[in-house]
């Protein structure tokens, strides 16, 4: 009994956080700035979809982002979403935005159904966002992405899927050639997961001098997290 009741809880609370965020999201202006977007993000309104990640470090990412006035972007592990609203919203307004995202992935993947419409809304008019729920590794999922990009290159690539140290390097190993000359790509986190099956940081450490890179980490110490972005040019 106690725990149907806790069940009807749950569910009140997620049905009204839905019908809460899927209003404000519609009733929201086609533009907002970083501080904006990152101030509803981490707010009360936002809770459903609040990034996984620090404050600092995501917005100084964000507001890198907004420079590129993106056109075509991939990112590929969605999860919680809140990644997926802002490089809806401060990307170009008539941009192509790609999301792929595993069901049941082992970090943090497979957002539920109901999520989807919520996703839906985070594209601004004239918008082209495209949810695909699947491995990154399949060639079918290649193929989907090759054919919704018509033959057109990325701006702006996000890597925060498979977080083993051969699932990472296999992003960027099938996804690096789709990003243009002057495009950037982006790495989740970099920094050592002390006692965890997150070896992001190892790939990154070999990868990173091959390019013109920047980190953003909030704290030397800090054990999680950590944003790298690659240039390349």
């Amino acid at each position: 009994m106690i725990e149907n009741l806790r069940k009807k809880i749950t569910d009140f609370r997620l049905k009204r956080g839905f019908r809460v965020l899927s209003n404000y999201l519609i009733s929201m202006r086609s533009r907002q700035t970083v501080v904006e977007i990152i101030d509803f993000l981490f707010s009360e309104k936002a809770v459903l979809i609040t990034p996984w990640q620090f404050k600092s470090e995501i917005t100084s990412l964000f507001t890198l982002y907004e420079t590129l006035d993106a056109k075509n972007v991939l990112e590929i592990g969605t999860a919680n979403g809140g990644t997926l609203f802002g490089h809806c919203r401060l990307a170009n307004e008539k941009a192509t935005i790609i999301s792929i995202d595993l069901p049941d992935g082992q970090y943090g993947g497979g957002y539920p159904d109901w999520k989807v419409p919520i996703y839906k809304n985070f594209a601004k008019k004239n918008q082209a966002l495209h949810l695909i729920r699947a491995s990154s590794h399949d060639v079918e999922t290649i193929s989907q992405v090759q054919q919704i990009l018509k033959g057109q290159q990325l701006d702006y690539l996000f890597i925060d899927g498979d977080h083993s140290y051969e699932g990472v390097k296999k992003d960027f190993e099938l996804y690096h050639p789709f990003v243009k000359k002057g495009g950037i790509i982006i790495f989740h986190d970099i920094v050592a997961h002390i006692h965890s099956s997150c070896k992001v940081d190892q790939f990154w450490k070999e990868i990173k001098f091959e390019f013109k890179h920047v980190e953003f980490i909030d704290s030397p110490s800090q054990e999680c997290y950590g944003v790298g972005v690659l240039y390349n040019d």
